[in-house]
């Protein structure tokens, strides 16, 4: 006999509605499957089994996130397939941060109603996050929440496990003052900020729409592309040149997150003429009048991860960048200091 209670029903959940998704997501879900994985979706577990070839001492390394207001906009636009990028990447970018490869991933949608399509759709982000960082989607959640939320919203959350050899962790404290940094290109905005975006633009369904030369498109379409993955520039780097530190560049842009990396008197020297800043954010700061030390503060500014390495590798790593599709450029240099990050104007 099939599940199905219309007493449930009537309380605002629908578990058929539940069983439908599932069908929808699987064509997704299928795109990311790797050798390791040895469970379909569907049961109460994902199993997963760890290929340990050439690693010495394997060590797992777990990173949770979810997406933010950001994803305000996918609700405002009726645009759901790109968040799960977001999703997936906003995990995976802070665990290669460690020098570790991304293996799998496990999705969690809370959702005031389960419209299955729209599920669907979600997941189908998801399972192109897993894609181009290479890690498997084997499982997941869909929970529906009456009352909890309104019935057109829903929040997404993600969580990934990689691995790396226990003598490959990459090791912060080798770093010395004169060694470079190299800023790795971010798509935009990413997934972080965006309490103070949808401030500043008073966000809705009229300025989502509104179109900016300064970007080349409509305000709505340039928030919502989806946060870069680094992953593989970043396993290829690792392979191509001896990598001291990664930074991922998100909530608390360059003075909070750049520090993470930094052993105890190192500061990170960066030359403002020398950040690329994107559009995006020169036009933010106008619009919301926002003091340039709080766009530094709040946003990447186009910089999606920093990596330091030694000096005499340098153009190296940024040809190894550029060869994985990656635009990437000098930023600054170590320097003796315990100020953390110090931008020259």
């Amino acid at each position: 006999m099939k599940s199905f209670s219309d007493s449930y029903k009537a309380a605002g959940v629908d578990v058929t509605a539940g069983y439908r998704s599932v069908e929808l997501m699987k064509e997704y879900v299928a795109r990311t499957m790797t050798k390791g994985v040895l469970s379909g979706i569907g049961g109460f577990g994902g199993l997963f089994e760890l290929d340990t070839t050439g690693i010495q001492k394997p060590v797992l390394v777990s990173g949770t996130d979810g997406v933010g207001t950001k994803i305000k906009l996918a609700f405002l636009m009726d645009k759901h397939d790109t968040v799960g990028i977001d999703c997936v990447a906003m995990c995976v970018n802070d665990i290669i941060c460690c020098g570790a490869k991304p293996q799998f991933f496990l999705d969690y949608i809370a959702i005031g109603k389960n419209y299955p399509e729209k599920v669907a759709k979600i997941v189908s982000g998801v399972a192109e996050g897993c894609v181009q960082s290479g890690c498997a989607l084997i499982g997941g959640e869909t929970a529906e929440h009456p009352g909890l939320m309104p019935v057109d919203e829903y929040d997404l959350a993600g969580f990934a496990v990689g691995v790396v050899d226990k003598d490959k962790i990459l090791q912060p404290d080798t770093q010395k003052a004169g060694d470079v940094m190299i800023a790795i290109k971010s798509s935009g905005v990413h997934s972080n900020g965006f309490s103070l975006v949808r401030k500043v633009f008073s966000i809705n369904e009229a300025t989502v729409g509104m179109y900016f030369d300064e970007i080349g498109t409509t305000l709505g379409e340039c928030l919502l592309t989806p946060t870069r993955i680094y992953v593989k520039a970043i396993m290829s780097l690792i392979d191509s040149v001896t990598v001291k530190s990664v930074s991922h560049i998100t909530g608390g842009g360059f003075y909070e997150n750049i520090p993470r990396s930094l052993p105890k008197g190192l500061s990170a020297k960066i030359r403002r003429s020398d950040v690329q800043v994107l559009p995006i954010f020169d036009l933010i700061a106008k619009t919301g009048n926002i003091p340039e030390r709080d766009m530094f503060n709040t946003f990447n500014m186009g910089v999606g991860m920093i990596v330091v390495v030694d000096p005499a590798d340098a153009d190296k790593a940024i040809a190894s960048l550029k060869a994985s599709g990656e635009d990437a450029y000098v930023l600054g240099e170590l320097v003796e200091s315990d100020e953390g990050v110090i931008i020259e104007y």
